[in-house]
């Protein structure tokens, strides 16, 4: 409510365009004004404020009645005590949903000290900008949180009395765009007269600008909230401002700066930079921060130990270090921050260390030391924390078991405990006691979680324990537990890699079928489920995996909502159902590896706008593959190798544009080569091995087809012709050779709400002369294998251009002509296997660059003269050379010596039998594979014949 004054009021004076001019003693028209802009210019609309308590203010005001003329008894209005003017306006949370024009009455107000008009809708409006110089007099302005848009306007920066200016949070609540920004005048331009401000809000404006120097100066300032895109260095003396006692610079992730010597004058109270790439030590000088009760640098590049001196800071309530690169020990004078209520320590670098220093922090409410090589027991002294709320502990080596004095943590509803070396066995009854309990992870551990038969699901004292998360994969179990029976808000629930065998019990269909979105049970033994419904009951379903069990029957088939289906490993049988049509928002399909027969519904083609991975792989499907991959697919990864799907590779395929994953390996398709998914700009893995392909791979339509192929698998098919020359020349991501600074694999992943579907691409590539099964391919792999088709021709020289290469394998083709010289550029090559063709000439000396070979074939040729023997030529296995009878030198019995190991010429072929060559003991016998000329030499008979080639001839 406004101030009444006595006597009388002496009002604002301003001419006004447009219709109205206030006369000094005009009270009425004051009134009247004020009324028709805020109370008829806006509606009111509930949606307009967030704030809880926001109520509509202006909707109080009246112009009939006892109060008529006097607007100071007006909600939200404040007037001076002597003068009547009216000095501060709070319309904040009032519910006001309109747009603000330049030309209206609020300017006239020009005694105004305070304006706030934050937490409305505003409907986009820019802040209005020529009138601000009427409001010379403003000390606090907030505009935030009422979708103003636009840039700050130049005019504010004449309001050299401000002390406070808030112009925060003026996002689309939708887009999460920022809508307000400072660019002309820019960041510095608009402070510079501003130099009585005392609290700078600009959160979620965007400045992209450096940090003015000039604020170092702004003696007055105690609070600079910002978190808008700041680039640069911050400038260091902004922490020497005298009278700071907030600094939050929070999410400006390119703005860099290092933390001062901070001096005992100090009077922060509130440190927050958390991500932004502030780097260097924490001072140990922290301790001069005695006023210090927040510090917040999480996810900045913060380096070296704590210091031990963190501990002096008994004010501090949040210290949040998570996700820097400390080292050494965890200082165990942490144990003196008594009023501590909220640490994260998680994700840094430190050497192996225990919780002794938590035992005395028992206002704890939030405790995360999650992934901080963590070792020992988790100490009994824990249950004394019965303040803790959250508790994050996982990613450790944490050893021994869990405690009992676990039960004593009354408040605790998150604890964390997953993937540590946790053992034992350990009651459920004492998780089951925690009344406030709604999420519980003991995952990936190595203890044994004993839950009692309970058919009702309840404690004795009857409390039925309701979880909304529950994580027990790994912890030895061998029944369903029975108090999920009782279960009504699952959301997500965790039973993987247990030892529970069976039928998933009929009463699991009645457990929290509206709310369970995440259910997993594989890498069980179970065989299906007691009672099978056409359709799994749960309604909002998003996740349902029963891989790797020992389910047998039809296929089941979860609810429409389900986006994640993995039912691969089991003993499925029977078609897939035409009913899998209706889960119109599936994203990833895996039914891969099971005994499933028949042909596909049409309708997984439809799907491809919504699927992204789709594996079917290792069953007894046939027919076509559906033919309706649409324009909008969002496919990734195509997996139906292992089936007999017959017919037409079909041609919408063309449509996934998205596709980095294509395998159809072991089929019975019969189709030229699809030169059309040349043009699939994410392509990485093709492979089309043992089907009926056939036919000359001609040229691609341009010179950007297989821009990103790294492995491509055509072998055991029927092409003929020359190699693709002009397509090898295409594949251009193996031309570079591998830079590896850490393990990345090849893979397909995407987001969908707060579920992220990831797929590690799985091969089995021949490579080094056998087929290996890779879980995991590291995406700098790089294989070519065109083997045990009927290309002839030469060996393309374009080949050494592929330096990434790792793999090629040209082998049981037609090849002639030499090995060409530009294979000694392949430096990453491990493997190479030319076996089984007609090649001639000798092994470039070129070869022996190849040091990273680890396998190697030229087996089956016509090969001369010497191997060479430097680096790995020489000491791989004589099975490498054999079936060259031209060839000569280590590993192979002939030596190279006075025996000029070459391909013999028409005239030797004609010498006297009595030469040198044809003398009797000599066994060799140079059946070259299929070579252009064949000498047979065996005792007994010789025959020559009349075309000067060599025929074998084999004598009894």
């Amino acid at each position: 409510m406004g101030t009444k004054s006595s006597g009388s009021r002496v009002f604002d004076t301003l001419p006004i365009t447009g219709d109205y001019l206030i006369p000094y003693y005009g009270i009425v028209n004051v009134f009247v004004y004020v009324h028709e802009f805020f109370k008829e210019s806006f509606t009111i609309e509930k949606s307009a404020s967030r704030d809880p308590f926001a109520y509509p203010k202006t909707a109080f005001w009246r112009l009939e009645g006892e109060k008529s003329t006097d607007c100071c008894f007006w909600d939200g209005v404040e007037c001076e005590e002597e003068t009547g003017h009216v000095i501060s306006l709070d319309l904040s949370s009032s519910f006001l949903y309109g747009h603000v024009d330049s030309n209206n009455s609020l300017f006239n107000l020009v005694q105004l000290r305070r304006l706030n008009l934050a937490d409305n809708h505003f409907n986009y409006s820019h802040i209005p900008s020529d009138n601000f110089k009427h409001l010379s007099r403003l000390t606090y302005l907030n505009l935030s949180k009422s979708h103003f848009s636009g840039q700050i306007p130049w005019e504010i920066s004449t309001l050299s009395e401000l002390s406070v200016l808030d112009l925060s949070f003026n996002v689309d609540m939708i887009s999460g765009e920022k809508l307000l920004q400072i660019k002309e005048p820019n960041f510095e331009s608009l402070i510079q007269n501003l130099t009585s401000l005392e609290q700078l809000s600009l959160s979620y404006v965007n400045i992209l600008s450096p940090v003015p120097d000039l604020l170092a100066n702004f003696s007055s300032l105690t609070s600079l909230l910002r978190e808008c895109g700041l680039i640069g260095e911050f400038p260091v003396g902004i922490f020497e401002l005298p009278n700071l006692q907030t600094l939050s610079v929070r999410f400006n992730q390119e703005l860099k700066g290092k933390l001062p010597v901070f001096k005992q004058s100090s009077s922060l109270n509130v440190l927050k930079l958390a991500s932004t790439s502030f780097s260097g030590d924490l001072p140990s000088s922290i301790e001069n921060l005695q006023s210090l009760n927040e510090l917040d640098i999480n996810a900045c590049n913060f380096s070296g130990v704590i210091p031990f001196s963190i501990g002096k800071l008994n004010q501090l309530t949040f210290l949040d270090l998570f996700g820097n690169r400390f080292r050494g020990q965890v200082p165990s004078s942490l144990s003196n921050l008594t009023q501590i209520t909220y640490l994260s320590l998680s994700s840094n670098d430190f050497s192996t260390g225990n919780l002794s220093w938590v035992e005395n922090l028992t206002k704890l409410t939030y405790l995360s030391v999650r992934e901080s090589n963590l070792t020992g027991l988790l100490p009994s002294f824990l249950g004394n924390l019965t303040q803790l709320t959250e508790l994050k502990l996982q990613t450790n080596q944490l050893t021994g078991p869990i405690p009992g004095s676990f039960a004593r943590l009354t408040n605790l509803e998150v604890p964390w405990l997953h993937e540590n070396f946790f053992s034992g066995e350990v009651n459920f009854d004492m998780f089951l006691g925690l009344k406030n309990l709604s999420a519980l992870s003991l995952s990936d551990n190595r203890l044994s979680v004993i839950t009692k038969p309970n058919v009702n699901g309840t404690l004795p004292n009857g409390t039925i324990a309701q979880f909304k998360l529950l994580g027990l994969d790994s912890c030895n179990l061998i029944n369903f537990p029975d108090f999920l029976r009782r279960q009504e808000r699952l959301d997500w629930l965790y039973l993987g890699q247990n030892q529970i065998h069976g039928l998933i019990p009929k009463w699991m269909l009645n457990t929290s079928t509206e709310t369970l979105t995440q259910f997993v049970i594989s890498q069980n033994f179970l065989k299906g489920f007691e009672q099978l419904p056409l359709v799994l009951p749960w309604t909002n379903l998003e996740q349902l995996t029963i891989s790797s069990n020992k389910m047998e029957g039809p296929l089941p088939i979860p609810s429409p909502s389900t986006i994640y289906f993995d039912a691969s490993s089991n003993y499925l049988t029977g078609e897939v159902q035409s009913s899998i049509c209706n889960l119109r928002s599936l994203q990833g399909l895996d039914l891969s590896s099971n005994r499933l027969s028949g042909e596909l519904p049409q309708c997984l083609g439809n799907f491809s706008n919504s699927l992204s991975f789709l594996r079917l792989s290792g069953n007894s499907l046939n027919g076509s593959i559906p033919q309706t991959f649409l324009n909008r697919s969002q496919l990734m990864v195509v997996d139906l190798s292992d089936n007999k799907f017959q017919g037409q590779l079909p041609r919408s395929l063309a449509n996934c544009t998205m596709l980095k994953y294509l395998v159809l390996e072991n089929n019975q398709l019969t189709d030229v080569f699809p030169y059309w998914l040349g043009a699939l700009p994410e392509l990485q893995i093709l492979v089309l091995r043992s089907n009926g392909f056939h036919g000359v791979i001609g040229e691609p339509h341009s010179n950007s087809e297989f821009p990103k192929l790294r492995i491509i698998d055509i072998s055991y098919n029927s092409f003929a012709g020359k190699l693709p020359y002009e397509y090898i020349k295409s594949w251009k991501a193996m031309e570079f050779r591998s830079i590896v600074e850490e393990s990345k694999y090849l893979n397909a992943n995407k987001s969908i709400g707060g579920m992220s579907l990831n797929y590690n691409f799985k091969l089995t590539i021949t490579t080094k002369g056998v087929d290996r099964y890779y879980e995991k391919i590291q995406d700098v792999l790089a294989v070519v294998d065109l083997s045990s088709n009927k290309f002839e021709g030469e060996v393309p020289t374009v080949l050494g251009n592929l330096k990434g290469l790792h793999s090629l394998d040209l082998s049981k083709n037609k090849l002639t002509g030499g090995i060409p010289t530009s294979l000694g550029n392949l430096k990453e090559l491990e493997s190479l296997d030319l076996s089984q063709n007609k090649l001639s000439g000798g092994i470039p000396q070129e070869l022996t660059r190849l040091t990273f070979l680890q396998y190697f074939n030229v087996s089956h040729n016509c090969l001369t003269g010497p191997i060479p023997q430097e680096n790995q030529l020489g000491r791989f296995e004589s099975t490498s050379y054999e079936g060259n009878l031209g060839l000569c030198g280590i590993p192979l019995q002939n030596k190279c010596g006075n025996f000029e190991a070459s391909e013999p010429s028409l005239s030797s072929a004609l010498e006297e039998e009595s030469g040198p060559f044809f003398q009797f003991g000599w066994k060799v016998v140079v059946i070259g594979y299929g070579c252009g000329f064949v000498v047979g030499l065996f005792i007994g008979q010789i025959v020559i014949a009349k075309d000067a080639r060599w025929k074998l001839i084999s004598t009894k």
